[in-house]
């Protein structure tokens, strides 16, 4: 097997140099005048989409368990962080814009992640279109709970009555702040996937019965990743209540839940890079139409149609992109023969065998069918599963 060109250590500096390039170019984009607010703001918007859809999709695509009340959590973080900000404010706190906008994010996102234990333990219990009926209807009680509470706007859970929008908000998101809180999210969620606790919930997603009896702890994982992507959900609320100045109760409603679990699934149920580019093109493909304003709707609608129709797993599946692993498969191509080592003339061919190479330069060709195996090679009559798990195990 061909080992990677580029170590550990060089690969991550490869992904760091890459989004290094890309922050530059969007401080060269902005600094220079050459976004204007609407771009910014629709940078923004989709920085909030990213960290919602890849959120997400560790509950949908790599636990495999359909939620619908990924907005009840983004409101919870948001009118938590929204409050929090004034109430540092009134305390007359001294601290910094910045530092006042992550505390109020964290904030919204620990509380975020509180409410998506207490919900994701006896939630969690059910599968498929009971576990999206129960997480439905607890973001329309979140929905009801805060136009209803005096605090969030509302007229007070007595009076009955539906409250206005929370306004007063300082509006301390910085776009530069929130692109590195993306990044952060994007490579948390992305190792955490590929760790040994993925790799246990992706077990439990195949087959729960087979997880557990091989002694997986399933409740733990599974109120494990629902808590993180609660807790994910409740930053990008946190960030949106401090980007927008205001907010309304309907942002928990179930449309907006159904729009990011759209993002997923057009993306590609499991994979991150999926999430980004669904999330991104989401984002702006509906002001690219802005101009048809008569059949935005519809011709964004029929994208999704079609997408369904030829690309049902989603755009990119399962599959992720890599720079180490593209600039790897650039080399190799670049190496002579491909990678491969070429026979070389007087040497007896192999046919399948192993060509050894004695210390006076001279070759030796010895056949798979051959009765006696060279040193310190296992011999060929070793059933394949048992070299297999050999290989497993070491």
């Amino acid at each position: 097997m061909r080992k990677s060109m580029l170590s550990n250590r060089q690969s991550y500096l490869v992904c760091l140099v890459a989004v290094l390039a890309l922050f530059g170019l969007l401080m060269a984009v902005c600094e220079t005048g050459l976004a204007s607010p609407y771009i910014k703001g629709i940078m923004m918007t989709a920085c909030i989409a990213v960290i919602m859809t890849a959120s997400l999709n560790l509950t949908i695509g790599v636990l495999g368990q359909l939620t619908l009340g990924c907005c009840g959590f983004e409101a919870i973080g948001a009118y938590c962080a929204a409050l929090t900000s004034k109430w540092i404010v009134a305390q007359g706190i001294a601290m910094s814009d910045l530092s006042r906008f992550l505390i109020a994010t964290i904030a919204g996102g620990a509380l975020a992640c509180v409410f998506g234990v207490l919900v994701g333990i006896p939630a969690l219990r059910l599968h498929g279109d009971y576990l999206a009926i129960v997480t439905l209807g607890f973001g329309e009680i979140i929905r009801v709970i805060i136009q209803n509470l005096t605090i969030a706007g509302g007229a007070g859970l007595s009076k009955g009555q539906q409250g206005q929008a929370l306004i007063g908000i300082d509006r301390l998101a910085n776009l530069y702040v929130v692109f590195w809180i993306t990044v952060v999210t994007v490579v948390f969620l992305f190792m955490f996937a590929r760790s040994r606790y993925g790799r246990a919930v992706k077990a439990i997603r195949d087959d729960e019965i087979a997880a557990s009896a091989s002694g997986i702890n399933t409740t733990y994982l599974k109120v494990l990743v629902f808590a993180i992507s609660a807790f994910f959900a409740g930053v990008a609320g946190g960030i949106f209540a401090q980007y927008i100045g205001s907010l309304n109760p309907t942002m928990a409603g179930w449309l907006n839940s159904i729009n990011y679990v759209i993002m997923v699934v057009f993306g590609g149920m499991g994979s991150i890079t999926g999430s980004i580019v669904s999330a991104v093109g989401l984002t702006i493909l509906p002001e690219l139409l802005r101009a048809f304003s008569d059949y935005r709707m519809l011709v964004y609608s029929v994208a999704l149609v079609l997408v369904m129709i030829f690309r049902p797993q989603g755009i990119f599946g399962s599959w992720e992109f890599s720079l180490p692993r593209l600039i790897n498969r650039m080399l190799s191509r670049g190496g002579k023969g491909g990678g491969r080592n070429p026979q070389k003339a007087g040497e007896p061919p192999s046919e399948g065998g192993v060509v050894a190479r004695h210390g006076d330069g001279s070759a030796a060709a010895s056949s798979p069918s051959s009765p006696e195996p060279a040193h310190g090679r296992a011999p060929s009559g070793i059933p394949a599963a048992s070299r297999i798990s050999r290989e497993a195990r070491a």
